[in-house]
């Protein structure tokens, strides 16, 4: 990425220009058909013309909420080479957050998929210019967009954050990052390369499923399985089994589901899978690998950081922890006073990387307590063993502290998943009648499960017999599901007013 160097760079046409060696090569696959590398590059330069026809101008922003189709990059990438900031927004949004965006962002623009437009119909009067139609609007540009001068520093993107805690953050990222998660996690991590064809169950909206399913790819000239539809099992299946990809991105419930599924194929074509979005359990890892005989890379990422700056590595796995930092990152764990803590205690994971957004858009105290000069906080608890492992504890907002000593509702949590009868957990502090705090754990069972009293004995012990006494859930329920973010996150502040006892 020799060229971010200098003053004069453009994501897009980085990304785009490292394939014109192969323009016969196969981008992406959708579920309507496939396109070339020289295609991509045609139709990106003309919504690049028709966006500047629109009078949309540099720096100015639009709102992307559309589906996983070859219409997605064409978009973004239209935008970045336009000197236009895309704005990716979530698909499973409801009205009321899309008008939170669209007054947020001032996006002069709405690219929308026609079956999301419904969701927007309330909003659409007050929005400048509406376009459901990609593939029309890219024919009414030309191929040669007007040129427009850009800096590695330059906004280039933004990325609303899953609101997992609140409402959702524009966080602002800069030109230069989309090739840096490339070259140091994609290449050196995943060992990505020309010949692979990867599919991405995490969507392109999110920072996960945007360097996955595009920067990666396209940075060496791989092949990218889009999917439109919601990533159930079956649908995942059907493309694992006609694409043959070779890499696989996943998250622990997706992982977990598709474990648990009768119809799981006999033969997959994969060489590498990674996790991310959540901490992967030990069982859940383990059990992938027995079955499939390929390593699931747990990892961390953040919509912050952009992509993976913790991850487990090809040969040398540890199911259970988060692996080692990607080489180009730093990472520290802090005490409450800001002092580093001691090998194998619990501490504040902190990120030192190239690739941190420069900002919230328009929240100024809440981008100093996050971007604090080179370093980002992370929000999340980490504990580092003497071979430089690190191990998830939970976000920072979600510790509980039960007899005075912190629980890491993700430890008793991946306890509970390690049970046969038990899909998916999530842990809450609950105080009992003496208004001291305890665990309480809503459980997902498999399919055909018992909720009988004497399920939630036998799990109870299950727990004290994996984790220290302490740590047991004094009260389980059973529920159908558990609220989650789109990007698989459990939403535990959803579930704290219900969990009173």
């Amino acid at each position: 990425m020799g060229s971010a160097n200098a003053r004069g760079y453009n994501a897009a046409e980085d990304l785009l220009g490292r394939n014109a060696g192969r323009p016969e090569k196969i981008a992406y696959i959708d579920d309507a058909g496939a396109c070339t590398y020289r295609e991509l590059g045609r139709r990106v330069n003309r919504f690049a013309s028709a966006l500047q026809r629109l009078g949309v101008q540099p720096e100015q922003r639009i709102l992307i909420a559309m589906l996983d189709t070859i219409d997605w990059p064409v978009a973004f990438l239209g935008a970045i080479k336009a000197g236009v900031i895309p704005v990716a927004a979530n698909t499973l949004l409801t009205t009321s957050d899309y008008a939170y965006m669209l007054d947020d962002s001032r996006a002069r623009a709405l690219f929308v998929s026609k079956p999301l437009l419904p969701q927007f119909a309330p909003l659409l009067p007050a929005i400048e210019q509406v376009v459901s139609d990609v593939g029309a609007f890219v024919d009414s540009g030309t191929d040669s967009p007007a040129p427009v001068r850009t800096t590695p520093d330059d906004p280039c993107f933004w990325l609303y954050s899953s609101g997992s805690t609140g409402a959702p953050k524009g966080t602002v990222h800069v030109h230069s990052s989309l090739a840096q998660t490339a070259e140091l996690y994609a290449k050196p991590v995943l060992g990505i390369r020309e010949e692979d064809v990867v599919f991405s169950a995490a969507k392109l909206f999110f920072a996960y499923g945007l360097g996955n399913a595009l920067s990666f790819p396209l940075s060496v000239g791989a092949t990218t399985v889009l999917m439109a539809e919601r990533p159930t099992p079956q649908a995942v299946f059907q493309r694992l089994v006609q694409r043959r990809p070779t890499i696989f991105y996943g998250v622990p419930t997706l992982y977990a589901a598709l474990l648990a599924h009768a119809e799981f194929p006999q033969a997959l074509h994969l060489r590498v899978c990674t996790s991310a979005g959540e901490a992967l359990p030990r069982e859940l890892g383990e059990r992938w690998k027995a079955r499939t005989g390929v390593d699931v890379l747990d990892g961390i990422g953040s919509t912050e950081m952009l992509h993976i700056f913790l991850s487990n590595r090809p040969g040398e796995v540890r199911y259970g922890t988060t692996g080692r930092p990607v080489p180009g990152y730093e990472v520290r764990l802090t005490d409450e006073q800001g002092a580093r803590v001691a090998t194998g205690e619990v501490g504040d994971l902190w990120i030192n990387g190239p690739t941190a957004a420069a900002c919230y858009w328009n929240q100024r105290e809440k981008s100093r307590a996050t971007f604090c000069g080179e370093w980002t906080k992370s929000g999340d608890k980490y504990s580092c063993d003497a071979d430089g492992y690190y191990t998830y504890a939970g976000r920072s907002d979600d510790m509980l502290k039960v007899s005075g000593i912190y629980v890491s509702p993700f430890e008793v949590e991946a306890a509970l998943a390690s049970h046969d009868a038990v899909l998916e957990a999530a842990v809450v502090g609950v105080e009992d009648a003496e208004k001291l705090v305890k665990p309480k754990a809503f459980v997902v069972l498999k399919q055909g499960g018992d909720a009988s009293d004497a399920l939630k004995g036998a799990l109870q012990q299950h727990v004290k017999g994996r984790l220290a006494p302490y740590k047991y859930p004094r009260w389980i329920e059973f529920v159908g599901e558990l609220p989650k973010t789109a990007t698989g996150k459990i939403q535990r502040f959803k579930l704290r007013p219900q969990a009173r006892v």
